[in-house]
């Protein structure tokens, strides 16, 4: 898939193009509102308009890929409304049939990330963002409504299945894939050793797509 990136916005990896796989296998029904949290460059909104969807939305804090993902998506002839700012702030009160995360999931790091850091930085446990997300996304989906996240298990699979369970979602894993550390990874491979994170010589790390449903009736 090609794509406008400007300088700042982080590009698409491994862990884009498994969620992108994900979508394909979801078997989501034309006619989905659609929400994209975190688009970056937009590509999984491109992806999502394969699904023939109602609606498009797309948020992130960077205006930066906001403004990549609106020529993206409008290059394509794709109906988007992209927004910038917090995306549970964005679209608050609203109801979604699907929902799309690639969210900031790598650990090591306390302070609180600004500029393009802000498009991996999650805390000292990889959690900071995927913690809210858990706990907004069963009250954004709509009934019989899907949630397809991607993070590495270096971030705690299991908090997300316990959190999104807990939320009423029935939560799996769908999708798994190992994959090479990337620039960001490989420059905090002594960090994330120090805290227990990876092993010694470790240079890869497994990523996964989780799947959560909210059921079409109480």
């Amino acid at each position: 898939m090609w794509l406008t990136r400007p300088p700042g916005v982080y590009p698409p990896q491994h862990d884009t193009w498994l969620l992108v796989e994900a979508l394909a296998a979801a078997a989501i029904r034309p006619g989905a509102n659609v929400l994209d949290i975190g688009c970056g460059t937009g590509a999984l909104s491109v992806a999502a308009a394969s699904t023939r969807p109602r609606t498009i939305t797309a948020v992130d804090v960077s205006r930066r890929a906001v403004l990549a993902a609106r020529l993206n998506t409008s290059l394509r002839g794709i109906r988007a409304r992209i927004h910038c700012g917090d995306a549970f702030k964005q679209v608050a009160g609203r109801g979604f049939d699907l929902i799309l995360a690639n969210p900031p999931y790598v650990p090591g790091v306390s302070a609180c990330p600004r500029g393009r850091d802000r498009a991996w930085d999650a805390g000292v446990d990889g959690r900071d963002f995927l913690n809210r997300l858990c706990a907004n996304a069963p009250l954004l989906l709509a009934p019989g409504g899907t949630l397809l996240v991607v993070h590495s298990t270096l971030s705690n699979v299991d908090a997300t299945l316990h959190q999104l369970r807990g939320g009423g979602l029935k939560a799996a894993v769908v999708a798994r894939q190992e994959a090479p550390f990337g620039p960001v990874m490989n420059g905090r491979r002594d960090r994330l050793r120090e805290l227990g994170f990876i092993e010694p010589g470790q240079r890869s790390e497994e990523l996964v797509v989780i799947r959560g449903d909210r059921p079409a009736t109480p």
